[in-house]
């Protein structure tokens, strides 16, 4: 192969790069739930876990791990929703998981998602008037 080439092909695959921004990310549906929110799977009736941001989740049952997500940070983005306009634009966020979303005190806006926001958490990403949105994580 030619020097041109490989150039070329070097070339073409930075371009597809940027434009598609690879990543390691999951995607999957995120839900939202409401206080109360103690107690938890993760941690009984100690409020401590909570961020003081109140940016936090529930994990669904890929995520749970036998609870070992207690504690694991996820950047959450919001990429679509049934009603076109519910997510907001470029907002990314980071929650920390403090409870199992099959066991929350509270229930979840929709079963079987990968993740339950709270209502601070949903809000910094979509519309709260909705009741899951899907969703682009990764674990920090």
């Amino acid at each position: 192969m030619s020097k041109p080439q490989v150039f070329l092909q070097c070339l073409l695959l930075l371009l597809c790069a940027e434009l598609f921004h690879f990543t390691l990310a999951d995607v999957g549906v995120a839900a939202q739930y409401r206080p109360p929110y103690l107690p938890t799977a993760c941690s009984g009736n100690d409020p401590s876990p909570f961020p003081s941001s109140n940016l936090f989740a529930a994990a669904g049952e890929g995520a749970w791990d036998n609870g070992a997500a207690c504690g694991r940070q996820y950047r959450v983005r919001c990429i679509s929703a049934p009603t076109p306009g519910t997510c907001k634009a470029d907002q990314t966020i980071v929650v920390k998981i403090v409870d199992r979303a099959q066991t929350s005190v509270s229930r979840p806006s929709r079963d079987g998602a990968a993740l339950v926001l709270s209502t601070t958490a949903f809000g910094a990403i979509a519309n709260p008037s909705a009741a899951w949105v899907n969703v682009e994580f990764a674990q920090v």
